[in-house]
């Protein structure tokens, strides 16, 4: 395997590489599905090529709850299938695929009601920890158990005593969605697929009837290319009903789109050691532990309006708080929330008018000649997905391809992961950092985190946490754009990093020193410094205001107050 360096240089060379000859399989859109499938497609020996709009993740697949779960709930809807198939992906991810991205964490769901309630849902938990140990892949997570409510209480104080009789806990799985999708855009590199962020799809190549390449405007640099390829894959999640307008086809089914906002609260703010899991009249309501956070989510509302910037507003950021609180002894402020954010999940339309009972079960279409079409579907599940949609791509390629492997290939970092988690402390002594900064960067970058110590040995300066966001180390920042992908500040600090969310003051006090650690590696000059913070400050201030406002109408429009960074 080439090294998966994702630098300027790199960038540039994927492109011109696409243009130059016919591609087997080109993938439009490289969130978790897209990235996945530019990933089996090249695993299976096919010639692949990924273009993305925008950033890796940066529509749905960086605003999630990051969990990678089952979907208890899915349980109760008597939707078997879906829950057994997203159990056994949960297991492949935390065993083989990316042990040091995706990790346990313990729930906790207090019962309300005495006698039928724990026979009820204790049943449902029972039978999802049966069906994640019958898929093969469930050993890695503790069995579920029953407390007493004087138990509960000991491991989450926070809870109100009267908010329950009684709990149970049980496990799953999280991860940090935006740098799981990084990690697999560069293992797809990795293998051979020609990769490029920022390369936006403007139109289709057509002969008669059939799709047969794309035309691809670089975002960054100017210019337009024409890609060719035998079949293209169409993974744009809330944007598949516009990338299928530009064939003129309407397609088979449409994608809604439904909001989920979510909160971020630093760690003293919930006296817990679990996550809690909590039912509301329309969803179901999760804290979730984050580092020295928690995540507060999710809503669950139709959304209409721009899909590359939804945004919350005072409302349902007023739901969240109103509901944690009816369980909390604490009660948490608007002063807790350090950061919110707001995602789109991408609900195939047609079952129901509220999103929350809308299918998440993902679909394939081959809608014309040469084009695939795969949407829904969620984020733990993005594997069989990507199989699903290449199997679709094959029976139009006039060639004997080979079965899906990705069961079988780990991601980047992966592979020696826990060997070098157990020599932290050498590793430490070796690097001169602290084991703590040493864990931090194994569950980041795996054994990629050698990279690091690499950057960090030639210049010692880049071991020093960047200002005003000490969870993170100088180097990263650099790493980020030199072998991640990122091209604006705004990348780093929303996406490689969690700083735009992790920081009471959103990243702002961190984002002059970031830029200018990113300039040397993509060349900027003072001036384009300069554009960065005052683009990445606007942003700040454009999310700020929208949070203010008291509906979703007003607070899109607050939001569109802050313009895309434009390259120099």
């Amino acid at each position: 395997m080439r090294t998966a360096k994702l630098g300027p240089a790199e960038r540039a060379e994927s492109l011109a590489g696409m243009a130059e000859r016919e591609l087997d399989v080109l993938v439009v859109g490289a969130g978790v599905v897209g990235a996945g499938t530019a990933l089996d497609a090249v695993t299976r020996g096919l010639s692949t090529g990924l273009v993305e709009a925008r950033d890796w993740a940066s529509g749905t697949s960086s605003r999630s709850s990051k969990l990678i779960h089952g979907g208890l709930r899915y349980l109760e809807m008597l939707d078997f299938a879906l829950v057994r198939e997203a159990l056994k992906e949960r297991g492949l991810l935390l065993e083989r695929l990316a042990p040091h991205l995706v990790k346990p964490v313990p729930f906790l769901y207090p019962l309300q009601h005495k006698g039928w309630e724990r026979l009820y849902a204790g049943s449902g938990v029972a039978l999802y920890d049966a069906m994640s140990m019958t898929s093969g892949h469930g050993r890695g997570l503790p069995a579920h158990r029953h407390l007493t409510r004087s138990h509960a209480l000991r491991i989450a104080p926070a809870l109100k005593k009267d908010a329950l009789v009684g709990a149970l806990q049980y496990y799953d799985a999280q991860v940090d969605d935006a740098r799981y999708v990084a990690t697999l855009v560069r293992t797809a590199a990795a293998y051979g697929a020609k990769v490029a962020n920022r390369a936006r799809v403007t139109g289709f190549l057509r002969e008669g009837e059939r799709v047969v390449g794309a035309r691809v405007q670089d975002v960054e640099g100017g210019g337009e290319y024409e890609i060719h390829a035998k079949q293209i894959v169409n993974a744009t999640g809330v944007w598949t009903d516009d990338t299928q307008a530009m064939v003129g086809e309407r397609g088979q089914f449409h994608v809604r789109a439904s909001k989920g906002i979510h909160l971020v609260v630093p760690k003293d703010r919930i006296n817990a050691a679990t996550g809690l899991i909590l039912r509301t009249e329309k969803s179901v309501l999760f804290v979730i532990p984050w580092g020295r956070h928690w995540i507060i989510g999710t809503t669950d509302t139709d959304w209409n309006l721009d899909k590359a910037h939804p945004a919350a507003s005072s409302a349902d950021i007023d739901y969240l708080l109103e509901h944690v609180n009816s369980v909390l002894s604490v009660p948490l402020t608007r002063d807790d929330v350090e950061g919110v954010y707001a995602g789109l999940r991408p609900l195939l339309a047609g079952e129901s008018d509220a999103t929350s009972k809308l299918s998440r079960e993902h679909t394939v279409a081959h809608p014309v000649p040469g084009l695939v079409v795969v949407a829904g579907g969620k984020y733990t599940t993005y594997r069989v997905m990507a199989k699903d949609a290449v199997d679709e791509a094959v029976h139009g390629l006039d060639q004997r391809v080979a079965e899906c492997v990705t069961e079988d290939i780990p991601l980047l970092g992966a592979e020696g992961y826990r060997a070098l988690w157990n020599a932290r402390a050498r590793i430490a002594q070796r690097t001169g950092l602290h084991v703590v900064r040493v864990e931090h960067l194994l569950n980041r970058f795996g054994v990629l985190a050698e990279e690091i110590f690499e950057l960090i040995a030639a210049n010692p300066a880049l071991g020093e946490p960047l200002p005003a966001a000490e969870d993170y180390l100088k180097a990263e920042i650099v790493y980020a754009a030199s072998h991640e992908g990122a091209r604006h500040l705004d990348d780093v600090l929303t996406r490689r990093t969690r700083i735009s969310i992790e920081t009471f003051d959103r990243g702002t006090r961190s984002a002059r020193e970031a830029a200018d650690l990113m300039a040397p590696v993509l060349g900027w000059d003072k001036d384009q410094i300069e554009r960065e913070v005052e683009h990445y400050e606007k942003r700040v201030e454009a999310e700020r205001e929208s949070q203010r406002q008291p509906d979703d109408q007003t607070a899109d429009a607050a939001r569109l107050g802050a313009p895309d960074i434009v390259p120099h």
